[in-house]
């Protein structure tokens, strides 16, 4: 087995509805997740903000 790198450590909480927010450690500032575009519409639902889903990370650090 390979040396390990790194651990992420990551504390996720509701804010409201569909949103999420996202410590991770060693950044100041939280990140936030929610529903947007076709994802609202899927669901509909119509938050009062639009964030990055999910999805979207994961997409995003796959195909970065």
């Amino acid at each position: 087995m390979g040396k390990l790198v790194h651990t992420s450590r990551i504390a996720i909480s509701r804010v409201k509805g569909p949103v999420r927010k996202a410590l991770i450690e060693g950044f100041d500032e939280p990140v936030f997740y929610g529903v947007h575009g076709g994802i609202k519409r899927f669901y509909k639902v119509e938050p009062k903000e639009e964030h990055p889903a999910t999805l979207d990370h994961i997409i995003g650090g796959v195909g970065g």
